[in-house]
């Protein structure tokens, strides 16, 4: 393992294209005048900035936390057309989940998604037949083109040779239909980079602590930057809330009077050692209306989702008991118990759906994005999911086009004219990245070894071998992080100077799996904070 004394500084290090400091960013923010502020740093209002900054706007994108630290971080890893929403008939809405998934994952940013099997097993007595849910995975696969083949049905064994954990007491047979899955927060950072290429100023952990009017109309916002205090402004023509179980907490600074417009929904997951290989996920019907998901991710096992109602603090969401026995409970519907151990729990965490407000479970209700304009024209947006990320940017950035006097549209070029499938920063062929950093490095020392060059290759693609050359250049860099995890001491230098890494956290939760797989000691936690430490 790495000493703390054998971790190099920055400045050792000379490379190209380092993030500007935080003063200089608060500076920035400060003087410019900016046509579109977005606070928030979800996948929501990542987006929009994105789609904004390629318009031609001016935009700034500022978070009281990190890039993607709340719900966007916190989700079930998947790019899905949506099965279960067959069974209400919607079938506009399933075809076009599957054209944005296909989008991601082949053109937009197929080295950051990945294509999943997925096995869904049907027992006695269960709550729904083979007949039926073998219509409905053909159905599924035909709206999707059969880009990932056609739905069928298999027999039990065959899929206990894929998935050897499977329960098979009672199991008549397996449905089997495809989708993808991703590393969520990378997936979100390479969105927040594809933004500032694009021309967005962005800064995260700088929390709105009011916002700023004009003869009534909200014109931008007084921060505070959590790292050290500093207190700054921000003025922009219009301000997106897109904060997510935030979003009327920031509506009732605009209007304290402000009724709500959202409910939310908690849904948690447990992350597991895993006991054997799988070549396919599980999703399990639970009822009539919910799936339990097992999913393998990042060498790892993911189970869940909960789908609770939740009233209190969206800062304090977090896995209770209820919910871990709830998730190993369900589980064990098609999993033995073998795998269901809580001595292989690595992590365990919560995220929060915004869904509209109303009546009726939460489970029932419709996964649509809520796009509301407040008293001081503050255009508020909440909801939708992971896999139309780009289409919830295209939709708000056709409201805004769509403003009364229309306050933007003249200096924004119309969203119908621009690429339709712009790819993300590292587009790469992630086979051919893991090839190819395998044999050429670290030099002089021992190749890349596989999983190291596979995990690069998959999280980051092309700008994987920016890293390589890091630890090429120093031979403490490439050292593992952990024995047990793919990730070197190189990322760590990387997320710091290159994706906005502040805190351990940032690094070991978001920009790293660490965390997740358990990994995350004192030690290592110090010895990133040191390492953050010497920024430039």
């Amino acid at each position: 393992m790495t000493t703390l004394q054998s971790v190099p500084t920055l400045g050792t290090h000379p490379a190209s294209g380092f993030l500007p400091s935080r003063a200089e960013t608060r500076e920035q923010l400060s003087k410019a005048s900016y046509d579109l502020l977005v606070i928030g740093g979800g996948i929501l209002g990542i987006s929009t900035a994105w789609h904004a900054a390629q318009s031609g706007l001016r935009v700034a994108l500022v978070d009281a936390g990190d890039f993607a630290g709340a719900t966007s971080s916190a989700s079930s890893k998947l790019l899905h057309g949506g099965l279960r929403y067959l069974q209400t008939g919607a079938v506009k809405l399933v075809a076009e989940n599957h054209f944005e998934r296909r989008a991601l994952s082949r053109e937009v940013a197929p080295h950051l998604a990945n294509p999943l099997t997925f096995y869904l097993p049907v027992y006695k007595g269960g709550p729904h037949g083979a007949a039926k849910l073998g219509a409905g995975v053909f159905a599924y696969s035909a709206l999707s083109a059969f880009g990932d083949g056609v739905g069928h049905v298999i027999s039990p064994a065959k899929a206990q040779r894929d998935v050897p954990e499977l329960r098979t007491e009672n199991l008549k047979a397996v449905a089997v239909y495809g989708d993808d899955q991703m590393n969520d927060a990378r997936m979100a950072l390479m969105t927040v980079r594809a933004a500032v290429d694009a021309g967005t100023t962005v800064l995260n952990h700088a929390e709105v602590t009011e916002l700023r009017f004009t003869r009534g109309r909200v014109t931008g916002a007084e921060l505070k930057d959590r790292t050290d205090g500093t207190e700054f402004g921000v003025n922009a023509r219009l301000v997106l809330n897109a904060t997510g179980p935030w979003v009327d907490h920031l509506r009732r600074m605009e209007d304290t009077g402000a009724a709500p417009s959202i409910r939310l929904s908690k849904g948690a997951h447990l992350v597991l050692k895993r006991t054997s290989p799988w070549k396919a996920a599980l999703a399990t019907p639970i009822d009539k209306y919910r799936i339990t998901f097992a999913l393998p991710w990042e060498d790892m096992l993911l189970l869940g989702t909960t789908d609770e109602a939740y009233e209190g603090d969206p800062g304090e969401v977090s896995v209770t008991e209820q919910d871990t026995t709830q998730i190993l409970d369900e589980a064990a519907f098609s999993i033995r118990d073998q795998q269901l151990s809580r001595d292989l729990i690595t992590y365990a965490f919560a995220g929060l759906r915004v869904l509209p407000g109303g009546p009726g479970n939460t489970s029932q209700a419709k996964r649509e994005t809520v796009v509301t304009e407040g008293r001081g024209g503050m255009l508020s947006v909440a909801g939708g999911k992971w896999t139309t990320f780009r289409h919830i940017g295209r939709t708000v950035m056709n409201k805004l086009a769509a403003l009364p006097g229309q306050p933007l549209a003249e200096d924004m070029e119309p969203i119908d004219r621009l690429p339709r499938k712009l790819p993300l920063p590292g587009i790469a062929n992630p086979n051919a990245v893991a090839h190819r950093l395998m044999a050429d490095g670290p030099a002089p020392g021992p190749r890349m070894s596989a999983d190291t060059a596979r995990h690069l290759a998959t999280h980051y693609g092309s700008l994987s071998f920016d890293i390589a050359r890091l630890a090429n250049d120093d031979p403490a860099l490439a050292e593992r992080i952990h024995p047990d995890a793919p990730e070197i001491w190189a990322q760590v230098v990387y997320a710091r100077d290159h994706e906005w890494a502040e805190t351990a956290d940032d690094v070991l939760r978001r920009r790293t799996t660490l965390t997740v797989r358990g990994l995350a000691t004192d030690g290592i936690r110090d010895r990133v904070e040191e390492l953050l430490r010497q920024r430039r």
